[in-house]
């Protein structure tokens, strides 16, 4: 069998209808540059002005989802069969969701989001103004935090809900099943598994050519390397050949290595730049700033300004680009998620992926945007930078500021190579149907393919045009993430019920048989009591003890 044959039976239509897409899109932005650049930016902003509004009811949505399931009794279930383990420590667990999540735009933004605030373009305040800087760090926050990842914990418990709880395949489409049916196994379903291909795809090559340029601007910097279209080709290359030797290594090791790296290289970077700026006064923000956050979470949940022109372009720029954003990239980073969680509970889980990541990249922007921010006042020009060279440009006023640059390089590096390497096991488990344990050759086929896009995109000029189309992709997975949110949660009632969890568990599904709403037809739970001793259904002990004691299964607990 040759091995074109042998490649054709791996994957699917799904596949072939991504990559039609992709190349059609990537053709149009290299052979008609500007027209596609003003036609993609002008729908880009034709959506920001007449959607904003939805974006901002759909996140704050499945921000209230979110904290609704911590609390609910649905919140004891597991990812998985009763009884299941976590395959993964948590410290690993967080280490992957985080790279696959934030990544490189943690260390693009992390000095260059709170300097634009403040001294370029505030969002309500005066520039350089007490208030100015307050509001930069509490957008900041705002930006990567509880509203960010609750786009990204939406689709990821969707996924592997009904991945290692149902027994489906891990496919964007099945997620829609409890209100769809069966018509999501049909072509709409693969209308849907393309898209998300899609937009993994335009996600990453873009991420790819931004980290390369970052990556050769750090080097410019510090070591006076040419910052040039020919370097920053090398340095996709190089990484291309690491994050593929990674990916065939298999996602508990190469996955799991470099993002357990990514987690302590940030820390030691944030540790440095904490001793090396004002120490003290950064606390003091921190604390100040979070409770901003906090007090202010809601109204900037819905803040869209209608009567102050400015503040509303301003919203546009930032918050509404970056939910576009975030939605758009939720596919890719769910998928991921979902992978990485069996085991976990869904109150577990949602307090780890809401929380953790929200705390970190708070630490994070404060840190980094109080060194940006003092040094700005030194040298107004730091504010002139490209964003890419922002971070070391800051750097260079503080003490061990060459040491702080070259592991922001590394870390941008190791941080280039774990996205790529995530994404292509995720559009191989998407090119096979959703198998968790996708072929080398397809993550091969599609690692080459992520780089090339990036790299001739690069060469092009056309990176920022693929970005608007990625936004521009967010408008209907918006309302696709709204009919999964809603999916999902009524799939919860409903097995939630079945258990009888309001009060406690009654009964739990067979194994390999779960309980499923678009395909059970009046169920009835058959109570089975063998006087005072353990009955058992499926795998899933349960007592019913004479004296009035219950044993609660671990799989609740």
């Amino acid at each position: 069998m040759s091995l074109q044959t042998r490649f054709h039976q791996l994957v699917t239509p799904v596949f072939w209808m991504a990559l039609a897409i992709t190349l059609l899109t990537t053709a149009l932005a290299l052979i008609f540059p500007q027209p596609f650049q003003a036609i993609t930016s002008g729908t880009r902003a034709w959506i920001a002005v007449n959607f904003g509004w939805l974006y901002l009811v759909i996140v704050t949505f499945m921000v209230g989802v979110c904290l609704y399931l911590m609390i609910a009794p649905a919140g004891k279930i597991r990812l998985g069969d009763p009884g299941t383990r976590p395959e993964h420590s948590t410290f690993s667990w967080l280490a992957m969701l985080f790279s696959a999540g934030m990544g490189i735009g943690l260390v693009f933004y992390g000095a260059a989001e709170p300097l634009s605030h403040f001294a370029i373009e505030a969002p309500e305040a005066q520039l350089y103004s007490r208030q100015a800087l307050r509001d930069a760090l509490r957008y900041s926050f705002f930006h990567y935090g509880i509203n960010a990842w609750a786009i990204y914990a939406i689709v990821a418990l969707a996924l592997a809900y009904f991945q290692f709880r149902k027994k489906e395949r891990t496919l964007m489409s099945v997620t829609l099943k409890p209100l769809f049916g069966n018509a999501m196994e049909g072509w709409s379903g693969k209308i849907v598994n393309a898209l998300a291909i899609v937009a993994t795809v335009i996600g990453v090559a873009t991420t790819l050519g931004y980290g390369a340029a970052q990556i050769n601007g750090g080097l410019h910097f510090v070591f006076g390397v040419p910052n040039t279209i020919g370097i920053q080709l090398i340095i996709i290359v190089i990484a291309t050949a690491l994050f593929l030797a990674s990916a065939v290594s298999g996602i508990g090791k190469g996955v799991r290595i470099l993002s357990n790296a990514n987690i302590i290289a940030a820390v030691i970077l944030m540790v440095l730049a904490l001793f090396m700026g004002p120490t003290v006064r950064i606390l003091n923000m921190l604390i100040s700033t979070t409770g901003d956050y906090l007090n202010n979470l809601l109204s900037m949940s819905f803040h869209s300004s209608p009567y102050v022109p400015s503040e509303q372009a301003w919203i546009r720029k930032w918050t509404i680009l970056y939910w576009a954003w975030w939605i758009s990239w939720s596919p890719f980073v769910g998928i991921f998620i979902a992978r990485i969680s069996k085991g976990r509970t869904i109150r577990e889980f949602l307090i780890h992926v809401l929380v953790i990541p929200t705390v970190f990249s708070m630490l994070w922007f404060t840190v980094f945007g109080v060194l940006s921010t003092d040094a700005v006042y030194i040298d107004r020009s730091i504010a002139k930078q490209p964003i890419e060279t922002m971070l070391f440009a800051t750097f260079q006023h503080y003490p061990l500021g060459m040491l702080m640059s070259i592991v922001a390089i590394v870390l941008v590096l190791v941080f280039f190579i774990t996205s790529a390497d995530s994404a292509t096991y995720v559009l191989a488990m998407q090119s096979e149907d959703g198998s968790i344990n996708p072929h080398n050759s397809v993550k091969v086929i599609w690692g080459l393919i992520l780089s090339a896009i990036a790299a001739v995109l690069l060469v092009a000029g056309g990176l920022d045009a693929l970005q608007n189309v990625l936004i521009i992709v967010a408008l209907p997975f918006s309302v696709l993430l709204l009919l999964m949110t809603i999916a999902l949660v009524k799939e919860l009632h409903y097995e939630a019920k079945q258990m009888g969890l309001e009060i406690k568990p009654e009964t739990y599904p067979t194994k390999g048989e779960p309980f499923r709403s678009y395909e059970d037809e009046d169920t009835e739970v058959e109570d089975i009591v063998v006087d005072g001793d353990i009955v058992l259904e499926g795998t899933d002990p349960v007592l019913e003890i004479t004296s009035g004691k219950e044993f609660v299964p671990d799989a609740v607990k």
